[in-house]
């Protein structure tokens, strides 16, 4: 059988990263929307919408039984999204939000295919160290958590300040992939250990 085509609908290196570490063979194209959150949106709502409208961008000229994924991650702690920082003061405000304390991860995963779109909402609880001012400086100066919601990267440098975890690492990476699987299966896509299977439609 042949493999579907997959096209990734993030600019996310760590999304790429973790599709080819489970063998999934893929195309990156970016979506472009507004990510901004509606008025009395709830993060996971937010978070699920942004997904799902990434994945919708692309899917329309994707092609007949292209598979296309979006993605969104945020950080939530104190009912606030934390995005990623507009500047270092930005960054430097967030790391001490989360300094010494358990913030939530939420990541959203949307698939869609042949007009189907299927999605859900991973929820990681995540502990941070207590940072002091000179540390959050020094992890700040090492520019990893500029492009990153939160102000922070799990797979590298940030890897030195979370103390625990509770839930699906590869989440707060920022692609859920457990989910993911079972989220292709309902659009008719099988995943084999390296290799994606189209079944046919009933």
């Amino acid at each position: 059988m042949v493999a579907p085509r997959v096209i990734l609908a993030s600019s996310s290196p760590r999304r790429r990263e973790l599709l080819s570490l489970i063998g999934v063979a893929h195309e990156v194209r970016p979506a472009d929307i507004d990510e901004r959150a509606l008025p009395g949106e709830t993060p996971e709502t937010h978070c699920e919408r942004l997904a799902r409208e990434k994945a919708a961008v692309l899917a329309d000229d994707a092609g007949q039984g292209t598979l296309v994924i979006g993605g969104d991650t945020i950080v939530v702690v104190d009912d606030k999204i934390l995005g990623k920082p507009r500047d270092e003061a930005d960054a430097t405000d967030m790391l001490r939000r989360l300094s010494g304390r358990t913030h939530e991860v939420l990541t959203a995963v949307a698939v869609m295919r042949h007009g189907r779109v299927e999605s859900g909402v991973e929820r990681v609880r995540v502990t941070f160290r207590a940072l002091d001012t000179a540390e959050i400086a020094a992890y700040i100066a090492t520019r990893e958590p500029m492009d990153k919601a939160g102000a922070y990267g799990i797979q590298g440098y940030g890897a030195t300040i979370v103390e625990r975890i509770e839930g699906d690492y590869f989440a707060v990476m920022g692609l859920a992939i457990n989910r993911l699987i079972r989220l292709m299966a309902r659009v008719g896509v099988r995943y084999e250990f390296g290799r994606l299977i189209a079944v046919p439609s009933a």
